[in-house]
């Protein structure tokens, strides 16, 4: 995959981009203006895409950058936190089982990742929600591969402790003075 391809590739990528763009910003408007500058940079840029490298995580790359760059431009760097509104649950909430307790469920998960912080958010998004491995995550953060599975242990254990689960406690001879 080459650079010149990206313009046919382009209708096909944009479902994942506009999920990404939705979950990382928070609000439609905000979402629609991330995926344009996106797409807009990756044309202008198409010639930077590498022939080994999946575009995916290319644009996605590109997103982040772009996001993090319009919240530093806001002040609001500390205080990413943005409102869920529970009429995009339908973006994540799984069709097949609409069940009442499958979409209470859904909200709680939706609200416990709202309250993690920025960077944890964004890895917990490219993981398990887009399916991306641990590298292609740190390869579109820009960050070492352990600070991806730092953040993502991190926002894993704060989901379960919101949820009310107690992590697995370590064998007594590890926690164990030496």
């Amino acid at each position: 995959m080459t650079g010149t391809d990206l313009p046919q590739l382009l209708p096909n990528l944009l479902p994942r981009l506009w999920g990404f763009a939705l979950r990382l910003s928070g609000n439609r408007q905000d979402a629609e203006d991330l995926v344009q500058r996106t797409c807009l940079r990756a044309l202008e840029r198409q010639h930077q895409l590498k022939p080994d490298s999946s575009p995916h995580s290319w644009l996605f790359a590109i997103a982040h950058t772009i996001w993090l760059n319009e919240i530093r431009a806001r002040g609001i760097r500390n205080r990413t936190h943005v409102a869920w509104d529970d009429a995009l649950l339908e973006v994540i909430a799984d069709p097949a089982a609409p069940s009442p307790e499958t979409l209470v469920m859904h909200r709680q998960i939706v609200r416990a990742v709202a309250h993690l912080p920025h960077a944890q958010r964004t890895v917990l998004l490219l993981v398990a929600v887009e399916g991306f491995t641990y590298s292609e995550a740190a390869a579109t953060l820009g960050v070492p591969i352990g600070t991806v599975m730092s953040r993502l242990a991190r926002a894993r254990r704060s989901i379960g402790a919101l949820a009310g689960e107690t992590p697995p406690r370590a064998p007594a001879e590890l926690t164990r003075p030496l």
